[in-house]
């Protein structure tokens, strides 16, 4: 397993879309502020700039992992890098969960980049004026890298579905952007729906900004949701790659 973790790292780590991905985020996080501080009116606010940012984030943790997945998971199926591994002697089991482990560690490397490579960058331009509090801006972190893994774990297994580069990543981008509305849409008509919608990664990934006004019953749904979806869709996924026949 240590092996296979290191292999996928390795992978993770020379893969160009990751790398290109990664720059394009960074660069936004240097550029944005500046010109926040030299277009923005009044002096710029820290505080106001990651509340901003957090808001805007849910597009780099649905969307950016995608194209990440297409390249990173699927393409190994149609390169024929997969059949290859597979023939390698270790079980299905363990290579898909260090698939698994290493994509969502490159989703949650996405997700963090914009809130802690801007708000840094920010509070320069800003001579730290208005700076967010310090409790709130790690539990913000912390929950963004849970929700982001949950998402992860959701394209991997859909990635194993699909296996075609291409078409994964356009399916996966269209899930991921009519889900919410489709979902808002049905859960006004029906109360299965408005609940399973409540009460998913999906509608709990918008509400975790208002982690301070929440009660301790609702922080508590907010941490375990995550947690249970990663451990259901690692399963599915598991099984998916478990059954599938590898070309």
């Amino acid at each position: 397993m240590d092996n296979l973790l290191k292999s996928e790292l390795f992978k993770l780590k020379k893969d160009r879309s990751f790398r290109k991905l990664t720059l394009a985020l960074m660069i936004i996080a240097v550029l944005f502020p500046l010109i926040a501080s030299i277009y923005g009116i009044g002096k710029l606010s820290v505080n106001d700039l990651f509340i901003s940012i957090i808001g805007r984030n849910n597009y780099v943790l649905k969307i950016i992992p995608c194209l990440l997945a297409g390249y990173f998971i699927s393409s190994e199926y149609s390169l024929g890098t997969m059949k290859s591994i597979v023939s390698s002697g270790n079980s299905r089991i363990r290579i898909y969960i260090s698939k698994l482990m290493v994509f969502s560690f490159g989703a949650i490397i996405f997700s963090v980049i914009l809130p802690i490579a801007m708000t840094g960058t920010g509070a320069i331009y800003a001579q730290f004026n208005d700076m967010p509090d310090l409790k709130y801006f790690a539990q913000i972190i912390i929950f963004t890298m849970l929700y982001a893994a949950a998402f992860a774990s959701i394209m991997m297994a859909l990635a194993t579905v699909f296996t075609d580069s291409g078409k994964t990543i356009g399916l996966l981008i269209l899930i991921f952007l009519i889900f919410d509305p489709v979902m808002f849409t049905l859960a006004g008509e029906f109360t299965l729906f408005e609940h399973i919608y409540n009460n998913s990664v999906f509608k709990l990934a918008y509400d975790f900004i208002n982690i301070n006004a929440m009660e301790s019953i609702e922080v508590f749904k907010l941490a375990i949701v995550p947690i249970v979806t990663y451990v259901i869709f690692g399963l599915l996924g598991v099984f998916a790659f478990h059954k599938k026949e590898i070309k």
